[in-house]
């Protein structure tokens, strides 16, 4: 349903008045938003900074109530890449929006060509649930800073954040400029049987290619952003007390629930009893291995919902009766969907908890010999949408980026290239189609129309118009392989 204020009142509008709501904004965006100022987009833009600045602490609350993320988790993880967003908008928007002059060839002499950056219209962005403020607002400010009008359907999974999206929007726009539109996935589907200019979806490979066959219809551009296997090599040269910090930390935030988390280790097997003993100094230093104590934490989050919690418990338990060792962690709480930091060994790609994307605060660790098995494991799954590498070789760093292939990679680092402003970030196939973040979620909402400029009754198209004598033959042959 529809959200039309920030007072919770809800429309009763069914699945086929989505048209109207379409239609509404496509008249809007012709007549008013397609012919905006940049200053008026940075308007917009500084709108939406200054509510977030304003709320922060509802924002926060709303999000710590649908799975108990951390307080300076919300603010790094969920605040400042929307914040980031927005203030890089500011700074090069008018440069973003600049026509891009392109120089002519001779056969085309005395044209001037460049390329217009317009808006595509309007757009839908479908939010997930594991970041719901940044991976909502993000896309928004995006689709915003490019010109376009947007629909936003957030997820119904954490429903005091999406409460606070529908506030947030409706105290900003008026919908037929950004409406917010909340429920399950029968309202996403709904939805995406409207003719969008765009689609920006963050979730699942499985959904995803359910949005790429609905905007098929439609011949409507995406931008997938997916996940996958996430894999993290520690190589013979890596310094074992930073991989594990970085791994350790980059597995826990947000309890592991991050299409970008490290979904599995290969470890060098002279280097699997060393990376263990550092994994466990990360984990009291970071958290404590005192499982009571670490039940009660305040610094790590809860899975979302029982669903979610069911399905990566079922993975460790089956993968622990499949031979499975926990060296690390291994608790769980039904009562709170909690599940402890949890590192596992004598575990291979046949374990049941290689069989899918974690999402969860668990890391399988699997030693190689040669790197060539390492490769053969990583590209013999799906492209991931991040891999990881700690190692002080370069020549090592240089093999594994020419032997495979990732959205994007880390080197002795994890998860923060998510929040680099001019690095693109989005996956490959079955991690994610398309890219976003600063200028280039720019892009994606935007379409580069390309314009030839000619003087009137001037053209050396002429020289090959009909009839075609033999010196315009001859002419177009040269034209055809030397110019």
């Amino acid at each position: 349903m529809i959200m039309l204020c920030a007072h919770n009142i809800k429309s009763t509008l069914m699945a086929h008045n989505y048209n109207e709501l379409f239609d509404k904004q496509k008249k809007h965006f012709l007549k008013v938003v397609k012919l905006d100022s940049v200053n008026e987009r940075r308007r917009k833009l500084r709108s939406i900074k200054d509510w977030i600045k304003k709320n922060e602490d509802e924002i926060v609350q709303a999000i710590h109530k649908d799975f108990k993320k951390p307080i300076e988790e919300i603010k790094f993880g969920e605040i400042k890449p929307v914040i980031g967003e927005i203030s890089d908008a500011l700074i090069n928007l008018r440069k973003w929006s600049e026509p891009k002059k392109v120089d002519a060839p001779l056969f085309l002499l005395g044209t001037q060509g460049e390329v217009q950056i317009d808006p595509k219209g309007v757009v839908l962005v479908i939010a997930p649930w594991n970041f719901p403020f940044n991976l909502t607002i993000g896309p928004v400010v995006s689709a915003i800073a490019a010109g376009n009008c947007v629909v936003v359907k957030p997820s119904e999974l954490t429903p005091n954040t999406e409460q606070l999206i529908v506030k947030m929007l409706a105290e900003l726009f008026d919908e037929k400029e950004v409406a917010v539109v909340t429920g399950d996935a029968s309202v996403g589907a709904a939805l995406l049987e409207q003719p969008w200019n765009h689609i920006f979806f963050t979730g699942s490979p499985q959904v995803g290619k359910i949005v790429m066959r609905a905007a098929a219809e439609h011949l409507t551009s995406v931008t997938l952003e997916l996940g996958g296997k996430n894999p993290a090599i520690v190589d013979e040269t890596a310094n074992l007390k930073d991989a594990a910090g970085k791994l350790m930390w980059g597995k826990c935030f947000n309890a592991g629930q991050s299409c970008i988390s490290p979904n599995y280790v290969m470890v060098h097997s002279s280097k699997e009893k060393g990376l263990i003993e550092e994994l466990e100094k990360a984990y009291n230093k970071y958290y404590t291995t005192d499982a009571e104590k670490m039940k009660s934490s305040g610094d790590f989050a809860r899975i979302v919902n029982d669903t979610n919690y069911k399905r990566v418990k079922k993975m460790v338990d089956d993968t622990v009766a499949a031979g499975g060792k926990v060296v690390l962690g291994g608790g769980f709480d039904d009562d709170q969907n909690y599940i402890a930091p949890t590192f596992l060994t004598n575990v291979s790609t046949e374990s049941p908890i290689f069989q899918d994307e974690i999402f969860g605060p668990v890391l399988p660790i699997i030693t190689y010999e040669n790197i060539d098995e390492v490769f053969e494991v990583i590209n013999g799954n799906e492209i991931p949408l991040a891999l990881y590498i700690f190692s002080k070789s370069s020549k090592n760093i240089e093999n594994v980026l020419k032997n495979t292939s990732a959205g994007t990679t880390g080197i002795n680092e994890t998860t923060i290239q998510f929040i680099h402003p001019s690095l693109p970030f989005g996956g490959q196939n079955h991690s994610g189609i398309g890219k976003a973040h600063g200028e280039h979620g720019f892009m994606a909402f935007s379409n580069e129309r390309s314009i030839l400029k000619q003087k009137v009754g001037v053209t050396t198209a002429k020289m090959i118009y009909p009839p075609y004598t033999n010196l315009k033959r001859k002419l177009i042959d040269v034209l055809t392989w030397k110019m």
